[in-house]
């Protein structure tokens, strides 16, 4: 009887030191102690609004990006609004890095199987990442658990919020605890009307301007006249590329600013 006695005692004090060990880790994942993940933000729209032109996530801008971080050491996940397979376009195979990305499968896999936003745990993450391409305008913008997890980040664990060409479409609703515009007084970049076809049917489906939004929420929106020469800004944690050129600056950018 002493013997079970004290079996079940020293069963008790593991399990309450595991527990105790197992808060501490979660506390400190919370403050972005022991986070090395970056979170992926996608859509998982396959047409253009409500029409039947085909749209896409840009390929070049998520394997770019993620191709950076994952060499400095960082985890990636995916989300979409819906979760599951996302739409991927604008595949240039004469890109040895897309080519490598398109045929691994792992890699693949990830896209096909997206998370939903109730998925995730905001402290799991150092930054977000908004991919572009014409999918990215639409259903992500106006999703409220993604832009609660993306604040998260930002201002729970002084993590980074960044986007790269239409992926910006993502932030321009994105508010601070105290109800101002993330964009409010900062310079921010992004896909420019200079460069949008504005009496093409893709572009008569989108429900903003992104230039035109992020100035009426009182961002200083700049850009480059020439396009596609990797621009990008840096507005403390907000890290916003103008098309795909740009992509790994941006990654590189938020690598840099994570380890200041």
């Amino acid at each position: 009887m002493k013997n079970t006695i004290w079996v079940l005692f020293l069963f008790a004090t593991f399990f309450s030191t595991y527990a105790q060990n197992n808060d501490q880790l979660i506390n400190r994942a919370g403050n972005g102690g022991t986070s090395q993940r970056i979170l992926f933000i996608v859509s998982n729209a396959h047409f253009y609004g409500d029409s039947e032109r085909n749209t896409s996530n840009h390929f070049s801008e998520i394997v770019h990006a993620y191709d950076v971080f994952q060499k400095a050491g960082y985890a990636i996940d995916f989300v979409s609004p819906e979760g599951g397979a996302i739409p991927i376009g604008y595949i240039n195979t004469s890109d040895s890095l897309q080519k490598k990305y398109l045929y691994n499968n792992d890699f693949m896999d990830d896209l096909e199987r997206t998370k939903k936003p109730n998925e995730i745990r905001a402290f799991n993450y150092r930054a977000v990442y908004y991919g572009g391409g014409g999918a990215a305008m639409f259903g992500v913008a106006e999703n409220k658990e993604i832009q609660r997890i993306a604040m998260q980040v930002y201002e729970d664990q002084d993590g980074i919020i960044s986007s790269i060409c239409h992926g910006t479409a993502g932030i321009v609703n994105l508010q601070t605890k105290d109800s101002s515009y993330l964009v409010a007084g900062k310079k921010v970049n992004g896909f420019p009307d200079a460069f949008e076809n504005m009496e093409a049917a893709y572009y008569k489906t989108f429900p903003f301007s992104i230039q035109q939004k992020i100035i009426e929420r009182g961002g200083d929106f700049q850009f480059s006249e020439e396009g596609w020469d990797d621009f990008m800004i840096a507005d403390g944690r907000l890290i916003t590329g103008q098309d795909p050129s740009a992509a790994a600056s941006v990654a590189k950018k938020v690598v840099e600013t994570l380890q200041e």
